[in-house]
C-alpha cells in the first residue's frame, strides 16, 4: 500500500488546492496549485546558499509531494490529484501517511469573498463554500487547522465558468504579487507559526 510507509520526524504539510492536467492549469481555481509551484521554485533557487536541501516530485496518497527541508524544517508540499471536489481524500491520506498535526497543516485555496490581491491566514474556519475545503472538513472531521485564503474575487456569470477561467491581463500582474505575498506567508508560518503569519500578513 502505498501509503502505509511512517517518517522518521514530524513535517509541517503544505497543500495547494486545484485540478490536475493542462486544462485547469492557469485558471482561478488552480491558484493553490500556483503557489505550491512558486514555493518550490523558491526552494531551488535557494539551493546554493546551503539553507535548503530538495528531493523529486513524488506521487503518493492520491497527491503530488515535494518533500523539501527549509532552514531546518522539512516540509511536504503537495497538489492532490483526485480534482478540487474530492481533497478531503487526498489531504486526509497525507495527514495520517506523515502524521501531521492538524497544526502543521496548511491549506492553500482560492476564494471568492476575497478581493483579488487579498491573503487571509486563519487558524481554523467554515468551508465558505469551498468545495475542496467542503471535501478536507468533511474527511477530517474538523474545522480547525491551518489555512491561507487567496482572493479571485466575486463571480462574474456562473460560479463554475469563473473558477474555472483565467485571470484577465490586468488580474495575471496583480495575482502575480499575490503569489509572491503567499510564498512569504507560508513561509513565515513554517518558521514562526501561525499566529505571527497572521499578524504579518492578514493587514496587508
Amino acid at each position: 500500500m502505498e501509503c502505509q510507509n511512517r517518517p522518521d520526524k514530524t513535517v509541517k504539510l503544505i497543500v495547494g488546492l486545484g485540478n490536475p492536467g493542462m486544462r485547469y492549469e492557469q485558471t482561478k481555481h488552480n491558484i493553490g496549485f500556483r503557489v505550491i509551484d512558486a514555493i518550490y521554485d523558491k526552494t531551488l533557487s535557494a539551493q546554493n546558499t546551503g539553507s535548503v536541501s530538495t528531493k523529486r516530485v513524488t506521487s503518493i496518497c492520491k497527491s503530488l509531494i515535494i518533500p523539501v527541508t527549509l532552514h531546518d524544517s522539512p516540509i511536504i508540499l503537495a497538489k492532490p490529484m483526485t480534482y478540487m471536489n474530492n481533497s478531503g481524500f487526498a489531504v486526509t491520506a497525507l495527514v495520517n501517511r506523515f502524521e501531521v498535526p492538524l497544526t502543521d497543516l496548511c491549506i492553500i485555496y482560492d476564494d471568492i469573498h476575497l478581493d483579488i490581491g487579498t491573503i487571509r491566514i486563519r487558524q481554523k474556519g467554515s468551508d465558505g463554500g469551498q468545495k475542496g475545503m467542503q471535501s478536507i472538513i468533511y474527511h477530517l472531521g474538523t474545522t480547525e487547522f491551518p489555512r491561507l485564503r487567496i482572493g479571485i474575487g466575486e463571480p462574474v456569470g456562473g460560479l463554475t465558468d469563473y473558477v474555472l477561467s483565467e485571470f484577465s491581463g490586468e488580474e495575471k500582474t496583480e495575482i502575480g504579487h499575490t503569489v509572491e505575498r503567499a510564498v512569504e506567508a507560508v513561509e513565515t508560518f513554517v518558521q514562526n507559526g501561525v499566529l505571527t503569519a497572521m499578524n504579518r500578513f492578514n493587514g496587508r
